[in-house]
């Protein structure tokens, strides 16, 4: 199993299923929903949780690959002292506002991730790309918003969330700033399982797209690819669709199983830099799957 190269958004999506482990799925009879409530409101006494995972992904070599590469994806999610937390990867993220038990989620707080797409070019197998050479590891900082609401088509415990995240890396590897609006649906199917659907999209602008999609005239002659300048807009858009099934007792406690798929598309100047086009594919495929423990 090789190390992260990279962790796409899609994964990241499909991945983002594991809030719900934390949260009791509806049930199906009265005697199911009072109990489900009576767990849920003792938690929220209780206040800190606390779910752990671990699991692998087959990913993209690298951003517009069409070769496959298998990692290992560890997993945090939980509440400390009033404020929300999710780590999947080489991302953490922090939820500033404490909403009290609210059916009403609003997100506000602070974004980090640890870029290392093409770091390496030992693990890619197309000698084009390995002949453009390294990228820098690239550290983005930044923060998210949004607002979530529980409890709208299927159960009190459905919940429909959008965002809007903005990161800039700050290491100097490509310098750029990706946008990524997002929105998601999460729905209990029974006591013991739970389903998510996630649509998102990545703006980024020119320093990012020339970091990872221009071919310079010397890359050109090293790689024999085309020489192409990249420019900023829509680099791609995601529909990610993610389970997770209760191993031990129910969704709000135990082990869980947690899996999920992801298409990628790639857009614009973007699917049409030779990275992509001639080397790669503008489609991508992301699947996941792990265990998680919830406390």
């Amino acid at each position: 199993m090789r190390p992260i190269q990279f962790l796409p958004h899609g994964v990241l999506a499909l991945l983002a299923a594991f809030p719900a482990i934390a949260t009791p799925a509806s049930a199906q009879t009265a005697a199911a929903v009072e109990a489900a409530e009576q767990r849920q409101a003792a938690r929220a006494r209780a206040g800190d949780r606390l779910t752990v995972g671990i699991g692998a992904a087959l990913i993209p070599e690298y951003e517009g690959a069409s070769g496959s590469t298998l990692i290992p994806v560890p997993g945090a999610v939980g509440k400390v002292g009033g404020l929300s937390f999710l780590y999947v990867g080489n991302r953490l993220s922090v939820d500033l506002i404490n909403d009290g038990g609210s059916r009403w989620d609003f997100q506000l707080g602070p974004v980090a991730t640890v870029g290392i797409n093409r770091t390496s070019v030992d693990n890619i197998d197309d000698e084009r790309i390995r002949a453009l050479g390294k990228v820098g590891t690239s550290v983005e900082l930044g923060g998210y918003a949004g607002i979530g609401r529980w409890g709208l088509i299927t159960s009190n415990y459905d919940r429909l969330s959008a965002t809007v995240t903005a990161r800039k890396d700050v290491a100097g590897a490509h310098g750029g700033t990706i946008i990524t609006p997002s929105i998601s649906y999460m729905t209990p199917l029974s006591e013991k399982s739970v389903a998510l659907l996630a649509v998102s999209a990545n703006h980024v602008d020119g320093d990012y797209a020339g970091t990872y999609f221009s071919v310079s005239p010397e890359q050109s002659t090293a790689s024999t690819l085309p020489v192409y300048t990249a420019g900023s807009g829509w680099k791609d858009w995601t529909l990610a669709a993610a389970g997770n099934l209760s191993l031990t007792g129910d969704l709000s406690g135990g082990l869980s199983l947690v899996g999920g798929v992801a298409y990628t598309r790639l857009l614009g100047n973007i699917a049409d830099s030779p990275v992509v086009r001639i080397a790669g594919s503008r489609d991508q495929w992301m699947l996941g799957a792990g265990l998680a423990y919830t406390f």
